[in-house]
């Protein structure tokens, strides 16, 4: 059985859901474009010059910023973030900080920098190019990255990521950084990687969340239906009783005569002669 690469499945994934979104769109519902932000603690705008005859590299790690991300039309998708210059890290801390003197960077008057993209033109689905503004030191320049989606999944945590690659090379005397320029150890074409990785927000501007989001979609809105009482069936009418006669009332027993003094006299003079 033929082995399918992990690019060829994104791909297929990218496909099923740009298709989707076309299917969508061609109905008359709108295409739905995913905001992700930047995950400060797993992007890195990493760079990279010459020193002599070899190459120094660094980073900067706090990256803020927005990836939106239009599926469906990557033409309309862009970029916003800011990078802070204080987040350098050369491995080498003297290093470090001679490059935030005014020397180089001078972050003290310049403490961030700047990058707007201006257009995005795919060749795929998922590389291209990135056209933008990119503001350092002060200054603000034109420059085009070659980008790359890494791809687009859950994570454990019930979110959804996506992973993004750009290179550029500017050159430093471009933004007024012309120390050792143009001759010196340190050289001017600084060449540019940045490692992105996005989490998606949801229309609350809060992380998306795919159990809330499914609960949400569960949820049945009903109205409360008019109250009908259930008809009770209506007896026959009926006759009308007849009067009980009223209990006509026994005859009391006869009031015993009282028998005289004369009656008891003759009842014991008989009663003597017996």
């Amino acid at each position: 059985m033929k082995r399918i690469s992990q690019t060829s499945l994104f791909k297929l994934s990218l496909f099923t859901v740009s298709f989707a979104f076309g299917l969508a769109t061609s109905s008359g519902v709108r295409a739905e474009v995913e905001t992700f932000s930047i995950d400060s603690a797993h992007s890195f705008a990493n760079w990279e010059l010459q020193h002599i005859v070899a190459r120094t590299s660094g980073t900067f790690h706090d990256i803020k910023g927005t990836v939106v991300l239009d599926l469906s039309n990557l033409a309309k998708s862009s970029v916003n973030a800011v990078i802070s210059v204080y987040s350098l890290n050369s491995s080498h801390l003297r290093r470090d900080v001679h490059t935030l003197t005014d020397e180089f960077l001078d972050a003290r008057n310049y403490p961030d920098m700047k990058f707007v993209s201006t257009s995005v033109k795919p060749v795929s689905a998922e590389k291209g190019t990135l056209n933008g503004e990119l503001t350092l030191h002060g200054v603000t320049k034109p420059v085009t990255m070659d980008y790359q989606i890494l791809g687009v999944g859950p994570d454990p945590w019930g979110g959804m990521r996506a992973g993004f690659k750009a290179t550029t090379r500017i050159k430093r005397s471009d933004y007024g950084i012309t120390k050792f320029t143009p001759t010196g150890p340190v050289g001017n074409e600084v060449d540019i990687t940045l490692l992105i990785e996005g989490i998606k927000q949801g229309a609350d501007g809060k992380p998306w969340n795919a159990k809330a989001a499914a609960e949400e979609k569960a949820k049945v809105i009903s109205y409360p239906m008019p109250t009908q009482s259930t008809p009770q069936p209506v007896a026959a009418p009926q006759p009308a009783a007849a009067p009980v006669p009223a209990a006509t009332p026994a005859p009391e027993p006869a009031a015993s005569k009282k028998e005289s003094a004369e009656d008891q006299l003759k009842k014991k003079l008989k009663g003597l002669f017996n």
